[in-house]
Parts: C-alpha cells; structure tokens; sequence
C-alpha cells in the first residue's frame, strides 16, 4: 500500500525534466527494450486489453518457451502494476511464461479509463476480475493450472484465490508476503515507532504516534505520512525505493512520460482500498490449502515484516510448503534481488508444479 510515497516521489522528476535528463532516458529505455526482445521461436510476447469484469483490462504474456509452467502475477499497491519491473524480471521469462495483469484502476487499465471508468472497485470485485483473467490465461495458454505468484498488497487477493480454488492453481508463491490477521498485528507500526525513537525524530515519532496503531481508521494522509515514514526511516527501504522502484518507472521501455503520469494517478486512485485490506483476517479466513504453499520474504523487510508471514506460514497445512528469507532485502525483495528469487522458483517451486503437470 505504497501508492502515496511512490507517486509522491516521481512526482518531482516528472514534473519539468531537464532535456538532457530525457535524453538520458530516451537512450536507456532503448537499451532496455532490446533487451526484452523475445526470439525463440516457441516464445510469446503479446499484449492488449481482454474485457475483464465488464471492463477493458490490461493482460501481457511473455516467455521464451510456451512449454515452461504459466505463472499469473498478482501485482502489489494497490494499484502498482508489476510492467515495469520487465526489465529486471527478463531472466524469469527463460523459464516461466509470465502473465503480467494491470488489475482494475492499475497502470494501462486505469489509463484506459480513467478515474469515472473502473466500476466496482472492493477486493470482491478484484477477486472475481482473477479469476476471469485465471479462465482466459487458462483458455488462451492452453493450460490446466497456472502458478499464482503474488507481492505485497496482490498477496491479500492471492491468498484468497489460492485457499478457494486448488482446482485451478498448481502452487501459491507469496513475497512481500502481508499478515494482517484483522488488524491485531501492529508489529511494523511498532518497529515504526521505536526506529523514529532511536533516531530522535520526535516531530515525526508524535505524528505516527497520534495516528494509533488502527491502521483501518486512518485517514488518506494519515497513511501517506505512514508510508513515508517508513521508507525514509529505514536505510534499506529508502535505497530500494529509489534505485529499484523509482528507476523502473522512469526507465520503462513500455511507459511514455504520459503513461507514467496515468500509472501514478492510478496507485492514489487505489489507495481507497486500503482500510479494506487491512482488516482481512487471514487466519479467520483459513488455513488450509490444498495445493503447494510457498512464501519467500525479503529477511529485513519493515513493512510486511518476516515475522507475521513465518507465523501464519508454519499454521498453514498444505501438501508442500516452504518458506525462505531473501537475506540483503527489505520490501520489493523479487524486484531487488531477481536472481535469487528466481533460484529459489527454479529450487522449491518448479518441481513441486512440474510433477504431474497436464495440459488442456
């Protein structure tokens, strides 16, 4: 739920750019789009708008080989789709065919349409749009099961599409993982406090402080002062913003300055889900889970913290599980360190959702 700080923080850079700062970036997003390119012949690379939950939504497949597992991503935020992160998730695509979803009111789908134009926009509604993009990933790939590997806000939804419908995934994949469990952990807004304690910011330790730890009664700018506070009080948090997320939107082959503008607008728009997410109860809801369950967090991750995702993890009963910690990462971590999240899909995940694979 990061969408206030990351629009806050490309806001100044796509405000008045300087021309030789557009060169600049003109000439890496070329460099980042060769790299994108697609040439095995058994490879797919396609994108367009499939109507989706009554609405135009935005759906990109892309793969060296149509014969490797089909993974669905389930984009974070909410609101913050994961197309521009493609250049520092390239080396996935020689191994998985990933599916790439701008959900409802996230970068092109909220382009498309603009704030009047989203329709119902809850979790219910989200998670029905998933499984719509589910049958046509299913219907258009040719497959039985596609693997759902969801980050940060998306793992709310995922959790959910995972615990309800076995039949249709092979294996649920959280990073970033959120715990909410109906708004009793408090953990990160606790680490929040004491880390603005040690660095004697006292203007922003009464700020965070009058706010309470009820994330679902806080205001919009209660929560962009929360985000901000989090990122900019831990150094990992703060560099990973900037030199992972903040880069991927400004050097994205696949965004105009134009489309960049609309991915922001649509992360605030998206913010109104928030008090909703916060108040899931993941254990209430169950589980249980009748498929691989695997959650692969970032070790000093201080918004959704290791802590939370190990406990909800070892409650969970599944025919496989796993959980591992991506050490040198905070959130972001698939995105920071996309090698070793790929090693640890390529280690625990794919064998798990290769053994008695069909087709359709």
């Amino acid at each position: 739920m990061l969408g206030t700080i990351i629009a806050a923080s490309a806001t100044a850079a796509l405000a008045g750019p300087a021309a030789g700062l557009l060169g600049h970036r003109q000439l890496a997003r070329a460099r980042r789009a060769e790299q994108l390119a697609v040439t095995d012949p058994n490879g797919i690379d396609e994108a367009g708008s499939v109507r989706i939950g009554g609405i135009d939504q935005w759906i990109s497949v892309r793969g060296d080989d149509r014969r490797n597992p089909v993974v669905l991503e389930i984009h974070g935020g909410p609101g913050a789709s994961n197309h521009v992160f493609l250049p520092r998730t390239r080396g996935w695509e020689r191994h998985f065919t990933i599916v790439r979803w701008d959900m409802r009111a996230a970068g092109r789908t909220f382009a498309l349409h603009g704030p009047d134009g989203q329709g119902e926009f809850s979790l219910d509604q989200l998670h029905r749009d998933a499984l719509e993009v589910t049958g046509h990933v299913r219907d258009r790939l040719g497959v039985d099961k596609v693997l759902l590997v969801a980050n940060s806000f998306g793992t709310v939804l995922g959790l959910r599409l995972a615990r309800s419908h076995p039949e249709l995934y092979s294996a649920y994949v959280g990073t970033d993982q959120n715990i909410n469990a109906g708004g009793r952990d408090t953990s990160a807004y606790e680490a929040l406090l004491e880390r603005l304690r040690r660095a004697g910011r006292r203007k922003e330790l009464a700020a965070a402080t009058a706010m309470g730890p009820d994330r679902s009664a806080w205001s919009a700018a209660q929560w962009s002062t929360y985000n901000k506070l989090v990122i900019t009080s831990d150094p990992l948090s703060y560099d990973t913003m900037k030199t992972v997320v903040i880069r991927s939107l400004w050097f994205s082959p696949q965004h105009t300055l134009r489309g960049l503008r609309a991915y922001l607008k649509g992360m605030t728009f998206s913010e109104r889900l928030a008090p909703e997410a916060v108040g899931v109860d993941e254990w209430s809801e169950g589980t249980s889970f009748r498929l691989p369950f695997f959650v692969f967090q970032g070790a000093e991750d201080v918004l959704t913290p290791p802590g939370p995702a190990r406990r909800f993890f070892d409650d969970v009963s599944a025919p496989v599980k796993d959980f591992a910690l991506i050490e040198e990462a905070g959130h972001f971590a698939a995105f920071r360190h996309p090698d070793r999240f790929l090693d640890l899909m390529l280690t625990k995940v794919r064998p798990a959702v290769t053994e008695g694979r069909t087709a359709r």
